[in-house]
């Protein structure tokens, strides 16, 4: 189980709430988001929380819980929606700054660094770099690559590095929009010679047990747990009548090599 439904499980635990967790297949289409939906629809649910998949056609198979006054909450990725009761994640922005200054703080003023991602038109990524570049201008670091959209394999995003580093050969440190593409691009600057600092985000398990072998300097970590127990406490006042913001804040956490031990054990837990 993913941190959201260990999360949202223990909400609803906490809570005394009649809830259940329903994972879609991986690499579901918008057909299949869509169906999902309409059969999720079909039981009549009190409240929906949902983890958007494609963000450009979820609010149209919204609108239908909407019309049978079933509020909806949107988890871990924000839709430009006006009929959303509210969304729950993280600020994407702050993240990005939380990133740029964890990577600032390996380097010195005019140092040369790359901003990667894989879709940075995707609001999560653009905000993430939005905020990195905020953090490392303001202390003198020199972005020589910025929003530089990469392949999610791993033998392109050698190519792509390669590429960067022949443009870029003083290149001192590259932040990622993710863990799995800031891992693709660890072990393909160790396979080609250079050591550098990678700060990604998330903080996925392997990330973690390689900061906590001294291998990485750390990452931000989005707080997927506390995203789903929120978003039922959330829904829990919604349906008591009470009034919630419209943007609930899960919270970052930087991990680094003093607390990555304790990060890893908890995942490990929460995620059985």
């Amino acid at each position: 189980m993913d941190d959201y439904g260990s999360g949202g499980k223990k909400g609803f635990h906490d809570f005394g709430i009649n809830g259940k967790v329903i994972t879609p297949p991986d690499g579901a289409s918008v057909e299949e988001q869509d169906r999902f939906l309409e059969r999720v629809l079909m039981e009549s649910p009190d409240s929906l929380i949902i983890a958007p998949i494609y963000t450009d056609y979820i609010s149209s198979a919204l609108e239908d819980f909407v019309e049978q006054d079933i509020p909806v909450i949107l988890l871990d990725t924000d839709v430009a929606w006006e009929d959303k009761t509210s969304y729950v994640g993280t600020d994407n922005v702050k993240l990005g700054r939380r990133a740029g200054a964890l990577l600032s703080s390996q380097l010195q003023p005019g140092n040369e660094v790359a901003i990667l991602g894989v879709n940075t038109k995707n609001p999560v990524s653009s905000n993430r770099i939005k905020g990195a570049k905020i953090s490392l201008q303001s202390v003198g670091i020199e972005i020589v690559a910025e929003g530089i959209d990469v392949s999610s394999d791993p033998l392109q995003v050698k190519e792509d590095l390669k590429t960067i580093l022949d443009e870029h050969p003083n290149l001192k440190g590259i932040i990622a929009t993710n863990d799995e593409l800031a891992l693709t691009v660890f072990h393909t600057i160790e396979e080609l010679g250079y050591k550098m600092p990678v700060i990604g985000a998330d903080g996925s398990n392997e990330m973690i047990k390689l900061i906590e072998e001294g291998k990485l300097p750390g990452t931000v970590a989005q707080n997927s747990y506390d995203m789903g127990y929120l978003s039922v406490e959330a829904a829990m006042k919604v349906l008591n009548g009470e009034n919630i913001s419209r943007n609930i804040d899960s919270g970052i956490d930087i991990i680094i090599k003093e607390n990555a031990e304790q990060r890893f054990k908890f995942q490990e837990r929460v995620q059985r």
